[in-house]
C-alpha cells in the first residue's frame, strides 16, 4: 500500500486559498506548467468515466481583456450590493472587508494576470434533467472536481489561483470571442499566476464535530 506524507498532503489541502492580491503579474507562466496542472486534473472522478472536461487557456492580451471586461461588468452591481449589505450591519466584519478589498483588486487587474484558465464541459446541465444518473447534481459532480484538482496542482507548483464565476453572466460574449461553441458550458474562470509572499495559512473554519451528523440530521453523537 502506498503511504502518503500526511503532513504535506494535509498542508496542500488546507492552505490552497483564493489568491487575488498576491498574484505575480510580471512573472510569465509557461504553457508546459499549465499543461502539467491540467494533466493532474484529468485524473479527477467523472460519472461513467465520461471525460467531458475541456480547458480554454487564455494568455493572449486582447482576449484576456474581453474576459476581464465581462467580469467587471458583472462585478460592479454584485459588489455594490455586497458592500451595501455589510455597511448596513452595526458591526463590520474585518474578514469580509478584506475579501471585498481583494475582490476589488482582482477586478481591476484581471487582464494583467498571466493566464486566465476557463474550464468547460461538453454539453449542459440540462442534459441530465430527468435522467437516472443523479440529475444536474450528477452533471456538476462530474466536472467540478477536475477544476479543484487543477487548483491544487497549481498550488503545489507555486501558482496562485482563485475560483471566479462572474464572467459567466456574459458567457455568450466571452464564448464568441474565444470560439467556444454554444453546446459547451463554461464552468468558471481561474486566474493563474505565481504568487508573491510566503506560504499560506489555514483558514478559519467551524470544527468538523460541529458540522458532522451521525445517522440523523443534527445528531452529533
Amino acid at each position: 500500500m502506498t503511504e502518503f506524507n500526511l503532513l504535506q498532503t494535509d498542508h496542500l489541502l488546507t492552505t490552497t486559498r483564493a489568491v487575488r492580491k498576491r498574484l505575480d503579474l510580471k512573472k510569465p507562466v509557461s504553457r508546459q506548467l499549465i499543461l502539467d496542472c491540467i494533466r493532474v486534473s484529468t485524473q479527477a472522478p467523472a460519472g461513467g468515466n465520461y471525460q467531458k472536461w475541456r480547458w480554454v487557456i487564455v494568455d493572449d492580451p486582447e482576449k484576456k481583456l474581453v474576459v476581464a471586461d465581462a467580469y467587471r461588468e458583472a462585478y460592479a452591481p454584485y459588489i455594490e450590493a455586497q458592500k451595501g449589505a455589510v455597511s448596513s450591519k452595526a458591526k463590520k466584519n474585518s474578514t469580509v472587508e478584506k475579501i471585498m478589498s481583494s475582490s476589488d483588486y482582482l477586478a481591476q487587474i484581471l487582464e494583467q494576470v498571466p493566464v486566465l484558465a476557463i474550464p468547460c464541459s461538453l454539453g449542459t446541465p440540462a442534459d441530465m434533467e430527468g435522467s437516472l444518473g443523479g440529475g444536474t447534481q450528477g452533471w456538476w459532480g462530474s466536472v467540478l472536481p477536475a477544476v479543484w484538482s487543477y487548483m491544487l496542482a497549481a498550488r503545489s507548483r507555486g501558482l496562485g489561483t482563485a475560483w471566479t464565476t462572474l464572467h459567466l453572466r456574459f458567457a455568450d460574449r466571452v464564448g464568441e470571442a474565444l470560439g467556444i461553441p454554444e453546446t459547451v458550458t463554461q464552468l468558471a474562470c481561474i486566474p493563474t499566476a505565481f504568487y508573491t509572499g510566503k506560504d499560506f495559512r489555514t483558514g478559519s473554519r467551524k470544527p468538523a464535530e460541529q458540522i458532522t451528523y451521525w445517522n440523523n440530521w443534527k445528531q452529533t453523537e
